[in-house]
């Protein structure tokens, strides 16, 4: 057996090891049997919405074990199909299999990767708020580049896309902007952008043709599931209405309809500038209940907590990832080390790389540093 074809079987083997521990392999198939006697109960339905949360972790579960089940079995049957091929002679079965293997172990790093994402919000629908730091119209050019990469990430994960807020910058790009994005594991997987991004660039506004340094930040919190209980106490609370500011033409808001909430002992200030005031109160009470939920996730989460206490200003010291487009082209993570330089693919929407490593990173429990201390 070629030493390609080995190395990628012992790195099949060593996602399905991850994956079964995530799993707790040795337990699934008895918590399965669990759940459909609970299904099978004539009263499940009397709470709608405990069975729904009972049949969604049903279905993970079977979901889980079948992925496991199928990516061992494809592993054993392609192999033995390369030993028989290589006991007979036949270089076409040989070939075959070990472009099966290939696609098998695509599939299983990718499940290796999602199986990290089993935080308690990590499959929740999620917000995405983004703003323009130091650098002035060249942040704020640089915040609209980061949510073209956002949106073009989200869609190519058949996420929903929807625009909660925007601010325009004076002169270019926006100062900010909030979304909201649905799908599946959306927070689960955004939940690792969070942070100060940097981007160094030749300015398409300097007549100099200068190199310049700017900065906007990312932040991003779940929504908030029905079943989840956030209380928040009106008096600590202070709601604005204004007038949304726009591109102009018809779409500008003529009455004071967009909604701003200030969370007083946080200091935690939402928006929504939808055309109902109505609809953009309740937009923004879930934006606040999300925000409040994400700071208790935080305080539940060592890691994820240093991360936000020490975000600081959007500017130099605080960056999670720097973009280089001048002099070279890369773009790295500086927690995890993760490069790569293609950068207008990742501008594009390339983030699963950088996504991967940052979980990976945080469910091992290890900094960075101390990573390399350990090589």
């Amino acid at each position: 057996m070629r030493a390609e074809t080995q190395n990628t079987i012992a790195a099949i083997e060593k996602s399905l090891k991850l994956l079964a521990q995530r799993l707790d392999w040795d337990t699934a198939k008895h918590r399965l049997e669990e759940f459909d006697a609970r299904v099978e109960d004539p009263t499940l339905w009397d709470d709608p919405e405990a069975a729904q949360k009972l049949m969604r972790d049903r279905q993970m579960l079977v979901d889980a074990i079948g992925n496991y089940e199928s990516l061992s079995r494809d592993l054993a049957d392609n192999v033995e199909l390369i030993e028989l091929g290589e006991m007979e002679g036949d270089a076409d079965v040989v070939t075959e299999a070990e472009e099966a293997l290939k696609a098998v172990r695509a599939t299983a790093a990718q499940k290796e990767i999602e199986a990290l994402l089993d935080g308690e919000a990590d499959g929740n629908d999620t917000f995405l708020e983004i703003n323009s730091g130091a650098g002035g119209t060249e942040s704020c050019d640089w915040a609209s580049m980061l949510a073209r990469m956002y949106v073009r990430w989200a869609e190519k994960k058949g996420y929903k896309v929807e625009l909660q807020s925007e601010s325009p910058g004076e002169e270019a790009g926006i100062k900010s902007a909030a979304y909201k994005i649905s799908g599946p594991n959306a927070y689960g997987w955004l939940k690792s952008e969070s942070g100060v991004h940097r981007l160094v660039r030749i300015s398409p506004y300097d007549g100099a043709a200068r190199r310049h340094t700017s900065f906007s930040s990312v932040w991003v919190y779940p929504v908030v599931d029905d079943n989840i209980e956030i209380e928040v106490n009106p008096s600590d609370i202070r709601i604005d209405t204004y007038r949304s500011s726009g591109a102009g033409g018809q779409h500008v808001n003529t009455t004071d309809s967009a909604v701003r909430i200030t969370h007083i002992p946080t200091n935690i200030v939402v928006t929504s500038s939808e055309k109902s005031q109505h609809q953009n109160r309740d937009i923004a009470m879930k934006a606040l209940k999300s925000r409040l939920y994400q700071m208790e996730l935080d305080r539940r989460n060592a890691a994820i907590n240093e991360a936000h206490e020490n975000k600081g200003d959007a500017g130099w010291g605080n960056q999670i990832r720097s973009y280089v487009l001048q002099p070279y082209q890369m773009v790295k993570d500086l927690r995890t080390g993760f490069e790569t330089s293609d950068t207008q693919g990742v501008l594009d929407g390339d983030l699963d790389g950088f996504m991967a490593a940052t979980l990976a990173l945080q469910v091992s429990g290890m900094s960075r540093a101390d990573a390399t201390a350990e090589d």
